[in-house]
This record gives structure tokens, C-alpha cells and sequence, in this order.
């Protein structure tokens, strides 16, 4: 029976995308974490982790990484961008997820802004956001 050390290992190391698939059915916030680091994770396997919710840091920091990923494309992407705006209307501060859709090209500048407003978001966010936003033209 694999370990969680095991399975950390592969999330980090693995290019089967089947692999990568069944390790989002881990349960473990380390392992989803690494999954999302793994360029080779194929999109369907991001969107499950997009869903995923294990407590505000380990969310935050995994939504962070999944707007981050190199093979993110527009569905995880808008997966990202509403589980990140769940959390700021909810009084949570996945700020660092917030500015790495600010520099995806792929997610329009409106829903960007849209962030800035939500309840969750502080004066400092929508200046760095505003920054970044600044940075794609």
C-alpha cells in the first residue's frame, strides 16, 4: 500500500496523466499541492483540484499554484477565478491566487476587476492587481 510519501512522490515526479488523475482522490493537501506544481497534470486533473477545499491556507495556496500552471487552460482558469471569488466574498484573502489570474492573458481583465470588488479585497489587493493588470498590456 503506497505511503503518503509515495504518493507525494509521484505527484511530483509523474508524467502518466492516468497517475496524476488518481492521485486528485488522495485527500492529501500536500499531494494536491504537488499535483498542481507538476507541469505534466493534465487540465482535467486541475479542474477536480479547483473544487477541492481543505482548509483556507492550504486552498488559497493551491488556487494559487493551479493560476500559475503552465497547462491551466480557460475552464480551470474559470475555475480558479470562482472559487477565488467565493472566498473573498466570504471574507477569506487568497490574495497571491488573485494576482496570478491578474497576469494570465487568457482571463479577461473585466472578471479581473470584478475581484477588486468583491467584499474580501483591500486596498493593497486592487493596487497590486492593478499593477499587474498594468504589466499584460
Amino acid at each position: 500500500m503506497p505511503t503518503p510519501a509515495d504518493r507525494l512522490a509521484a505527484a511530483r515526479a509523474s508524467a502518466d496523466p492516468a497517475e496524476l488523475r488518481a492521485l486528485t482522490d488522495v485527500g492529501l493537501p500536500f499531494v494536491d499541492q504537488a499535483l498542481a506544481e507538476n507541469p505534466q497534470t493534465p487540465p482535467d486533473a486541475l479542474l477536480l483540484l479547483a473544487g477541492v477545499r481543505r482548509g483556507d491556507w492550504n486552498d488559497n495556496r493551491l488556487l494559487c499554484l493551479l493560476a500559475q500552471h503552465p497547462g491551466a487552460d480557460g475552464t480551470v482558469l474559470g475555475a480558479v477565478l470562482a472559487a477565488v471569488a467565493e472566498r473573498l466574498t466570504a471574507g477569506q484573502r487568497p490574495y497571491a491566487a488573485t494576482l496570478a489570474l491578474a497576469g494570465r492573458p487568457e482571463v479577461p481583465v473585466e472578471q479581473v476587476r470584478a475581484l477588486g470588488r468583491l467584499a474580501g479585497a483591500s486596498a493593497r489587493l486592487r493596487r497590486g492587481m492593478a499593477r499587474v493588470l498594468a504589466g499584460r498590456s
